[in-house]
């Protein structure tokens, strides 16, 4: 297993999700057996949002997150979805334009580490199945808290690290065998699936996630764990 890290790894992670952004939405859902809705569904609830307010999604991809959000802050809400894949960013335009909520969400081209908004901007920052790729976990969680407004949520959903016996072997046996074989399939070549696996390896566990959402600064740190532990869902206070 190769290991990623700063500007190499931004490199290999932007060639991973440029080459898979076609099949992304379909494959999350396969893989996922359609559990990858409830799950964003269930990180939105988790942020107190009121209609009328402002969201950002951090590593936006094909733009699903963006979209749960723009449900919760109704029509004069917004939602800026960031990333810095063109092809994600373009499949997010072309999914979001079969919604009600064209006209609530924007997207921008920008890199996680350095967002392009002033300090207490937004009412909530979401990430969505991607803190696992960024280069600096800590720096962009860092970066979400700056941009929220006082009193705010920062909230990540990832995958995560199951501890129940038979059940973890299981999942570890699916995805790391049978994910990237899946993946595969639906893309067409060996490589960007069989980074799931390693990706989440290299991961911390999530009470360690949510130790590096404290030491940011963020309040009340703490962690869901959804289908069995397979995702968290973290969330902090400004």
């Amino acid at each position: 297993m190769q290991q990623y890290s700063g500007k190499n790894k931004e490199e290999f992670v932007h060639g991973v999700f440029s080459t898979i952004a076609h099949r992304y939405d379909l494959l999350n859902t396969t893989l996922s057996f359609n559990r990858d809705k409830y799950w964003r569904r269930f990180a939105v609830a988790q942020g107190g949002l009121q209609p009328g307010g402002s969201a950002l999604d951090v590593c936006c991809g094909t733009g699903m997150l963006s979209i749960e959000l723009a449900k919760k802050l109704g029509d004069n809400g917004r939602v800026v979805g960031l990333d810095f894949c063109e092809n994600m960013l373009a499949k997010a335009v072309e999914n979001v334009a079969k919604t009600p909520y064209k006209n609530r969400i924007e997207f921008v081209q920008g890199n996680a580490m350095e967002l392009p908004f002033a300090d207490n901007t937004f009412d909530c920052a979401t990430i969505g199945l991607a803190l696992r790729n960024v280069p600096d976990i800590e720096g962009c969680i860092a970066e979400m808290r700056r941009v929220v407004k006082p009193g705010g949520k920062v909230i990540s959903l990832e995958l995560a690290k199951p501890s129940a016996p038979v059940f973890k072997q299981l999942y570890y046996l699916y995805f790391e065998r049978l994910v990237p074989l899946l993946g595969k399939m639906g893309v067409g070549q060996d490589g960007p699936y069989q980074w799931l696996p390693d990706s989440l390896k290299q991961f911390p566990h999530q009470s360690v996630i949510r130790d590096i959402f404290s030491r940011t600064g963020l309040k009340n740190a703490f962690y869901h764990e959804l289908t069995g532990g397979i995702v968290a869902v973290h969330v902090g206070t400004k």
